[in-house]
């Protein structure tokens, strides 16, 4: 387009703003944070606040654009996706530690019933005092029959020790 006849804004300046204009649509700023207002444009194309609205054509190209585009940068796009990205994960994981702090809780409880059980069962076992021998009549004559293999054996060896002196 070319400038219209109520434009005073020399050639060079449609140009910048154009490019300026182009730059911040596609999101690739150079000079501003990527917001889409006028300052922005100004600021982007390098020119004053009087200059770019003296340049009615770009102005209403601009406008004309912003409606098609919904006022939004891609970045400005990303950002949210991300952000929304983001706030589900942590919904997620707020869910699972959610989930996992009521079965750490429920395990603790458990653990603490069985602790009393067990305690309780010590005590009454501790009362009845009633002891249970472990020793069998088989138990008996292994231990007989080890001992007289270990005297023997030491026999022996007294005998065989006093043959070398």
């Amino acid at each position: 387009m070319t400038p219209a006849s109520d434009d005073v804004v020399s050639p060079r300046t449609v140009k910048a703003l154009r490019e300026a204009m182009k730059r911040l649509l596609d999101g690739t700023p150079k000079h501003t944070d990527g917001r889409l207002t006028k300052a922005n444009l100004g600021r982007e194309a390098g020119v004053s606040h009087a200059t770019l609205f003296r340049a009615k054509t770009i102005l209403t190209e601009w406008d004309t654009a912003l409606d098609a585009v919904g006022k939004r940068t891609p970045q400005q796009t990303r950002h949210d996706q991300e952000a929304h990205s983001l706030r589900a994960s942590l919904t997620k994981k707020t869910d699972e530690c959610t989930q996992l702090r009521r079965r750490l809780e429920a395990a603790a409880t458990v653990i603490a019933t069985l602790h009393h059980e067990n305690t309780a069962l010590r005590q009454q076992l501790g009362r009845k005092g009633t002891v249970v021998s472990l020793r069998t009549p088989a138990a008996d004559s292994f231990r007989e029959l080890t001992d007289r293999r270990a005297s023997s054996s030491a026999a022996l060896r007294n005998d065989l020790d006093g043959d070398n002196t």
